[in-house]
C-alpha cells in the first residue's frame, strides 16, 4: 500500500477546507495528500449559515446574503440589522465543486474509499470523522428542511428569520428557521434542541406541513430540495494519537450554543496550514474557552428551563446588533460578553453555576 505525507480522514466540509486551504497555499506542491470518502457522487446535501465576520475562501459560493432579520416569540417580532456582518449561506454543492475541481489538477492527491486502502503507519493524519455512537441521549440541534417554490411572489428577499418560536413547543425547544433566496423560494426549517433518541419529535414533514399552511399561509408550494441533520452540542472525548489531529465537529470546531461550525473551520484551516511543517509541535486550534464555558450554563439552563427558552434567547437580542453577533461567531470582546450576559434571567444562570 502506498504512503502518504497528510492523509485526511473525511472528504467533507472540514476534510475539504483544509485540502483547499493546503492546495491553494502550495503546501501539497512536494507532498502527498490521501483523502479517505466513502461517498460515491458529490451533490448539494447541506446549506451552512453564518455572520460573515471575517474574509473566506468561499465568497463565489454564496447562495444568498442578507443584511436584515428577524426573531419571533409567540407575541412579539424583533427585527435586526446586520450590515456589517452580512448573514451567508453557502450552497455546498458550488462548493464541492469549487474544491474538487482545484484539487484534481494536483497529482499527489488522491481520493480513496477506504483507509484500509493506504499505508497510514509514517502520515500526518487529519481525522473529520466523530464518534458519537451510544451518545443519543445528550442535547443534539437537530433539523429537517424543504426548498419550496411558490407560484407567486411571497416572501421579502431581504430578510431572513432567524428564529420562529411560534410554534409546538412540547417541552423541549424549537423554532422555525427560514432562508428566502427569492421572492418565491426559500429553505424553510423545522429545529429542535433535544436527545436524539426522543422519536415523538421526528414528525418533521407534518411540522413543516403545518408550518407553511398555518404560519405562513402557503397553500400550494413545489418542494425542489430536502435536507436533514444533527449537530451534537456537546464535546467528543478526544483520545490523543500520535500523529493524527482532529478537524471540523471532530476537533471542537462546533459552537455549542449555536451549533455553527463553518468558519471556525476556516480558521482551524488556514491555522494549519499556516503550521503544516511543525504541526505536531504546536498547540491545537481551539475556540476560545470561555465559549465553551459559557455555553455548557446556558446549555443546562435549556434543559431544564426548556418552556422560557424561547423569551431567553429573545431577550438575549436585546443586546446590540454587533454584540449579539460577535458573541455568537466566538468573536465577542470581555465587554460585550457582559451585555449578553446582562439580558439573561440571572436566577436560573446562577443556579446552574453550583
Amino acid at each position: 500500500m502506498k504512503e502518504f505525507d497528510y492523509i485526511i480522514i473525511g472528504g467533507g466540509c472540514a476534510g475539504l477546507s483544509l485540502a483547499y486551504e493546503l492546495e491553494t497555499h502550495d503546501k501539497l506542491k512536494n507532498k502527498s495528500l490521501a483523502i479517505i470518502e466513502p461517498r460515491d457522487e458529490y451533490k448539494r446535501d447541506k446549506t451552512w449559515s453564518f455572520w460573515k465576520v471575517f474574509p473566506h475562501n468561499f465568497e463565489d459560493c454564496v447562495k444568498k446574503s442578507w443584511n436584515n432579520f428577524t426573531i419571533n416569540s409567540p407575541n412579539e417580532t424583533k427585527y435586526i440589522e446586520c450590515k456589517r456582518t452580512p448573514y451567508q449561506t453557502i450552497d455546498s454543492e458550488l462548493f464541492y465543486n469549487k474544491i474538487l475541481s482545484k484539487l484534481k489538477l494536483n497529482k499527489n492527491i488522491t481520493f480513496f474509499k477506504n483507509i484500509n486502502e493506504v499505508n497510514k503507519s509514517n502520515s500526518i493524519i487529519f481525522n473529520s470523522v466523530a464518534k458519537y455512537e451510544d451518545q443519543k441521549n445528550k442535547l443534539w440541534q437537530h433539523f429537517y428542511g424543504v426548498e419550496i417554490e411558490t407560484d407567486k411572489e411571497f416572501f421579502d428577499d431581504e430578510i431572513f428569520n432567524l428564529m420562529d418560536f411560534a410554534c409546538d413547543q412540547r417541552n423541549k425547544v424549537h423554532f422555525f428557521y427560514t432562508l428566502p433566496f427569492t421572492k418565491n423560494k426559500a429553505l424553510v426549517e423545522t429545529t429542535w434542541i433535544s436527545e436524539l433518541d426522543n422519536e415523538s419529535l421526528k414528525d418533521y414533514d407534518q411540522q413543516i406541513d403545518n408550518y407553511l399552511s398555518n404560519h405562513l399561509n402557503i397553500r400550494n408550494c413545489k418542494i425542489n430540495y430536502k435536507e436533514e441533520g444533527a449537530i451534537p452540542l456537546f464535546r467528543q472525548k478526544s483520545i490523543k494519537k500520535l500523529n493524527e489531529i482532529n478537524i471540523g465537529s471532530a476537533g471542537g470546531m462546533t459552537r455549542l450554543s449555536t451549533g455553527y461550525t463553518f468558519l471556525n473551520i476556516q480558521e482551524q484551516s488556514k491555522y494549519i496550514r499556516e503550521n503544516i511543517d511543525n504541526i505536531n509541535k504546536v498547540k491545537l486550534f481551539q475556540i476560545n474557552k470561555k465559549y465553551d464555558f459559557l455555553d455548557n450554563i446556558f446549555l443546562k439552563v435549556l434543559k431544564k428551563n426548556s418552556s422560557q427558552m424561547g423569551n431567553i434567547f429573545y431577550k438575549m437580542f436585546d443586546s446590540s446588533p454587533s454584540s449579539i453577533i460577535n458573541f455568537l461567531s466566538n468573536k465577542s470582546s470581555l465587554f460585550e460578553d457582559l451585555e449578553i450576559i446582562s439580558k439573561m434571567p440571572k436566577t436560573i444562570f446562577i443556579k446552574q453555576l453550583f
